[in-house]
């Protein structure tokens, strides 16, 4: 179209070129987003079936990790080796090697005991319950902060949480108001059990890929004390991570982006593999932003019901 110097039909053909080239950038990212939720659902359609293979592969080895660093505790000064196996915004998943030491998991067994109870599962509604097909004990340990300083094992390991959540977020996560630590037994049956002991995928937190709400779930930490002969590794399915537990070591996974406080969308789904020899204890503290002494964790549920803090891994 020629134009000339007229103003009008100079705007009138600048008006179609906006129109053809919206109308191109449309149809484009149309059947962009169309590819993209068609690979997402191939994806973990395939994660899915790769699920019960991963976990029948005793003899597989933890994910190569992508970089090595290492990390300093604020207290003990202790230098420990960090794998960065997954990174990505909203979804990081790491192993810290002998994170937890043999005197901090005596301490946990030992305040456990008395309190020990058949573990439930999440319902996916913000609360849990339990199931016939679950096995393991469980007991939530109260943290005694008062005895931070004068060398409480159990106050020693949960701060160390919190530094190694601030290290890698930096959302300065206080204790106050947090859930309480959680020990967890599994107790293999032999290979002839036709319904071992496992926790099937889940997400300890929001999988929407939204906005954070206030006083839920943004990372987890779980601890390795005692690891079984056979079986009990921890499965990431969406990531392709896989993390062959190791006593003393710990497997950090974060679901949520520092900067824009966005969520993971479902790459921090994991499980819990089979038990089928041996025992398996761990330690797992979730951790939550936007709690507080005022606010505490069973103070947020949508659904206007006490959370439970029985959950497990």
């Amino acid at each position: 179209m020629k134009a000339g110097a007229d103003t009008a039909e100079i705007q009138n053909s600048m008006d179609v070129l906006v129109e053809c080239v919206e109308g191109g950038v449309v149809e484009t990212l149309s059947r962009a987003n169309e590819e993209i939720k068609f690979q997402s659902k191939v994806r973990t359609g395939m994660a899915k079936l790769m699920e019960n293979y991963t976990c029948t592969d005793n003899d597989l080895n933890s994910t190569e990790a992508l970089r090595e660093e290492y990390w300093r505790g604020a207290r003990d000064r202790r230098r420990r080796e960090v794998q960065i196996l997954f990174d990505r915004p909203a979804s990081k998943i790491m192993f810290v090697k002998d994170f937890i030491s043999p005197e901090e998991c005596d301490a946990m067994a030992l305040a456990a005991k008395p309190k020990l109870h058949k573990a439930s599962v999440a319902d996916g509604k913000g609360g849990s319950h339990f199931s016939e097909h679950r096995k393991a004990l469980q007991a939530g340990i109260a943290v005694n902060w008062e005895n931070e300083n004068s060398g409480d094992d159990i106050a020693i390991l949960s701060r160390r949480v919190y530094d190694f959540t601030n290290y890698v977020l930096d959302l300065d996560i206080k204790e106050h108001g947090q859930e309480n630590l959680m020990s967890i037994q599994y107790l293999g049956r032999g290979l002839n059990d036709t319904e071992p002991d496992r926790y099937t995928p889940h997400c300890d937190g929001d999988c929407t890929g939204q906005h954070h709400k206030s006083g839920t779930r943004m990372a987890t930490m779980v601890m390795y004390c005692d690891i079984p002969e056979v079986g009990g590794h921890t499965n990431f399915r969406n990531a392709g991570i896989h993390v062959k537990p190791a006593t003393g070591g710990a497997v950090f996974f974060s679901y949520i982006d520092p900067d824009t406080l966005i969520i993971d969308k479902g790459f921090t789904e994991h499980s819990g593999c089979p038990v089928i020899q041996g025992e398996k204890k761990i330690v797992v503290q979730w951790i939550r932003m936007g709690v507080d002494e005022n606010n505490p964790w069973d103070s947020f549920n949508t659904l206007g019901q006490k959370i439970s803090d029985d959950d497990d891994n």
